[in-house]
């Protein structure tokens, strides 16, 4: 048989078209990466997780357990590995909390992905079984979940109470979270249950005492001190007026240069600034206010010394070098306009507070305006720490709680905590496994197994026995005790409601629903390809 030069490129290129290897390659690689990154966070999950020291390349340390802000800091490469990452800020957007867990289920998820693929399964049958699978678990989550009220507030603490354990501050649990539950509560709108602007919660982190100084306080507070020296200090019944403009000589729009030859004309200069800051005290005095806030300026002083001379005169408390950003809650919070010119500057645009005082905390004083007349509804919470590091934590593991209420506000329903949920979800797939055939059959066990890395990592970081510790649980829970759960202060499996270890539903919802749609994408991806930029 003579083979003819042409019959021999033709099968080359029909093999070059049969090479599978290099999709499952890319596949293999992009689920170690992104396994990497979850093995990497695993330990500190839960209220016994360990926490981590994060070196920034400028020096500066953070020391947290996390999970979106380890990941957020974290120096990742791999296209795939940052899919995760950005897995735990979504998790982070729309809960809050759970953001550990979510890319520890997402890490489990791949690994049973990665043994359906050896065994031959189809990349797009094991994606569309999982969003099934995750469908399905959604619906189990929902049937364990109990109605909440909004005016529960010991259920509401307990659930912010559960989200603050796993944290640094968990020794503070009991002080933080009524402080996050009255905050979330103070300003959600009653006319539009179920929208809470976490905005209008201002958390101001004060440097010095202890955290159990933390206070919420019903009012305003600013970071600044008054910039008076003899000016007053406390004043009842005050007046408060928000101005925009400056008070100080104005300036030329342009960079010129104005040159004074004799001392005539200087002393004509000097009269003329006089004149012009002394019209404007004038028409604040005349206005009745005596707290004056004065918004940052780039382009000259805010307040020139002599102004400053003349309010301490006419007793006038001012806070100048309000932030830009900081207006708008200022106005909320007071229901006031800006005031950006002086003819506007009358007795009807000013807010009346009951008491403006400056206040020291630690090493540092602040402005505090409280008993404000129709006050807006937004709320301030100062929070006090030793050092940075505990101070910065704190103010994290606040922010988590605020989030927990906030679910809670948003979807009213809880569940159990302590790996009761995920094991239940396992328990319920694996038995609905049994009764489907086929590749879905697999996929669904799989997807089962998988989301029993919770309680397993729970025990293990407690330092118990994850595998004597999650059989036990499946065993109890196949009993019936639904809400059967690790109880980490213990050491052993207890009814985990009546510990008052609880969630949110959003919470562990989100998680799955996120989770198996970041595995699903990560699964589609058969090839990396390099752009020239």
């Amino acid at each position: 048989m003579v083979v003819k030069p042409n019959m021999v490129a033709k099968k080359v290129q029909g093999q070059a078209y049969k090479d599978k290897s290099k999709p499952a390659d890319i596949r293999l690689s992009n689920i170690n990466a992104a396994k990497a990154v979850s093995d990497a966070i695993r330990t500190s999950l839960g209220p016994r997780g360990m926490d981590k020291m994060i070196q920034a390349s400028n020096g500066e340390v953070t020391i947290t357990n996390d999970g979106a802000t380890i990941l957020k800091q974290m120096n990742v490469i791999h296209p795939a590995a940052k899919m995760l990452v950005e897995l735990s800020r979504a998790q982070d957007v729309e809960a809050g909390d759970g953001t550990t867990s979510v890319v520890v289920v997402a890490g489990a998820m791949l690994e049973a992905v990665e043994k359906l693929l050896q065994m031959g399964i189809h990349p797009t049958a094991i994606s569309e079984a999982f969003q099934r699978c995750s469908a399905k678990a959604v619906e189990i989550l929902t049937e364990m979940s109990r109605p909440v009220e909004l005016n529960d507030r010991e259920t509401l603490i307990k659930s912010a109470s559960t989200s603050l354990n796993s944290k640094v501050v968990s020794q503070h649990s009991s002080m933080l979270a009524p402080i996050a539950v009255d905050a979330v509560l103070k300003v959600t709108e009653s006319h539009e249950q179920g929208s809470v602007d976490l905005k209008n919660i201002k958390l101001i982190r004060s440097l010095g005492g202890t955290i159990e100084d933390t206070e919420l306080i019903d009012g305003l507070v600013f970071t600044q001190r008054s910039s008076g020296i003899n000016g007053p200090k406390r004043l009842e019944k005050a007046k408060i007026g928000l101005i925009q403009f400056c008070i100080s000589a104005p300036k030329t729009d342009m960079d010129h240069s104005v040159i004074v030859s004799d001392y005539a004309a200087m002393d004509r200069v000097l009269k003329e600034e006089r004149a012009y800051i002394l019209n404007i005290v004038k028409q604040i005095k005349k206005s009745g206010c005596n707290v004056l806030l004065v918004q940052k300026s780039i382009l000259r002083d805010a307040v020139s010394d002599l102004a400053q001379h003349f309010l301490d005169k006419i007793k006038v408390m001012v806070v100048k070098d309000i932030e830009r950003e900081d207006v708008e809650f200022v106005c909320k919070t007071l229901r006031c306009r800006p005031i950006a010119s002086l003819d506007h500057f009358v007795a009807e645009n000013l807010v009346n507070a009951d008491l403006v005082e400056e206040v020291a905390s630690g090493t540092t004083k602040f402005v505090k305006v409280t008993g404000i007349q129709n006050m807006g509804q937004t709320v301030s919470i100062v929070v006090r720490g030793s050092n940075k590091l505990v101070l910065e934590e704190a103010d994290r593991s606040l922010h988590d709680a605020l989030c927990v209420v906030r679910c809670l506000v948003k979807k009213r329903a809880l569940i159990a905590g302590g790996g009761a949920p995920e094991i239940e979800m396992a328990l319920q797939l694996s038995a609905y496994a049994q009764t489907l055939q086929g590749v879905d059959a697999y996929c669904f066990r799989a997807f089962a197994n998988a989301l029993e890395v919770i309680p397993s990592t729970l025990a293990e970081n407690a330092g118990l026995n994850p595998i004597a510790t999650v059989t036990e649980l499946r065993n109890r829970h196949a009993q019936g005790e639904k809400n059967a759960g690790i109880n980490v202060r213990k050491g052993a499996i207890t009814d985990i409601l009546a510990e008052n270890v609880v969630q949110p539903l959003l919470v562990s919802t989100s998680s799955i629903t996120f989770a198996s749609e970041t595995v699903r994408s990560i699964l589609k991806i058969d090839d990396i390809v390099n752009t020239m930029q």
